[in-house]
């Protein structure tokens, strides 16, 4: 399924605070990529390139999928850097280490994809299901393309997987037979250029929930949403505070999460669908009702719309009207 996404850069990332100000001037409604400044040396000689992911199971904010890349007769920076899997780094050390891989930006370049929760639940929820497995995937895939395109001189790619690595490897190797790759378990922690390209991926997603803007204008910071996993006391009241009993969730909660299903059962209303069958089509009674068309007629005035145009509240969350199912 085709997702929109941004364009890849509009200026440089070189610290924390030219993060926060790049992902500010995004459509959080929208997915986007960023890809740093490729080092010469990464253009010139063989280079290994690790891919992960951050908030994959959260209920708010967006998954972010990241890379990094780096010659491997140069990965010995990697240790320097003191990478290692972002979910056993506290946020000051992710935030340092993410620092230091900018600075080292004449041996180590890397790139992220920003997956929206509306994206991600428009996707889940459209007719034709697109399920998270296959957007983590196809952001994967992306993220190699990305980096191939910008020349990157890729020999060796280490992906981390939470499902069967072999399946995966396996596809990846179909599409990209010109590489080795490695997809394993657990990447994070054993191979130091995936740590790297975990710690990009969970610090870009750290600050994007910290300069989230509602277009639904609340006024919350990202201290009153919490974490955003379903544990989380503060992300639960949350959901709770913040739902509307009409239109349930903020675009920040991904209202395809069980989590999300079941708060709005208990805080919004319920609608009840009542079954019209060919029977009662029929009866009598239906024959003899006024059809609510025969007051409207036709008219022949010039420079008349012919199609109403949808809030953007149904447009972006790919709602239509229907009078047949």
């Amino acid at each position: 399924m085709e997702m929109d996404t941004q364009s890849e850069k509009t200026t440089n990332i070189s610290s924390l605070e030219s993060l926060d100000s790049y992902i500010e001037q995004q459509d959080n409604k929208a997915n986007f990529k960023y890809v740093s400044n490729i080092p010469d040396v990464c253009k010139e000689y063989p280079c290994i390139l690790g891919i992960d992911e951050a908030g994959r199971g959260p209920v708010l904010g967006p998954m972010v999928y990241g890379c990094a890349f780096c010659p491997i007769n140069e990965q010995m920076i990697l240790q320097q850097l003191e990478c290692a899997d972002s979910k056993a780094l506290n946020e000051e050390k992710r935030d340092d280490i993410f620092s230091n891989i900018c600075k080292s930006n004449k041996s180590v370049g890397w790139a992220v994809e920003v997956i929206s929760p509306n994206s991600i639940c428009n996707n889940m929820l459209s007719r034709s299901k697109y399920s998270l497995n296959q957007v983590s995937m196809d952001s994967a895939i992306d993220l190699i393309k990305l980096a191939a395109k910008s020349q990157v001189k890729i020999e060796h790619i280490f992906v981390d997987t939470v499902g069967k690595p072999e399946k995966y490897q396996d596809y990846l190797k179909s599409l990209f037979p010109e590489y080795k790759i490695t997809v394993a378990k657990k990447a994070d922690s054993t191979y130091p250029i995936v740590s790297a390209a975990s710690i990009c991926a969970k610090v870009a997603r750290d600050h994007a929930l910290q300069v989230w803007k509602f277009p639904e204008g609340l006024e919350v910071n990202h201290t009153q949403f919490g974490s955003g996993y379903p544990g989380d006391p503060v992300t639960k009241k949350f959901l709770v505070d913040y739902c509307d009993p009409v239109f349930g969730f903020p675009q920040l909660v991904r209202f395809s999460w069980s989590t999300a299903v079941n708060a709005l059962k208990t805080t919004a209303y319920h609608v009840e669908w009542e079954e019209v069958n060919e029977t009662d089509k029929k009866s009598p009674a239906a024959i003899n009702n006024t059809s609510i068309t025969s007051f409207f007629k036709m008219t022949n005035k010039p420079n008349r719309p012919t199609e109403r145009v949808r809030h953007e509240f149904f447009a972006q969350r790919c709602l239509s009207r229907k009078v047949e199912f």
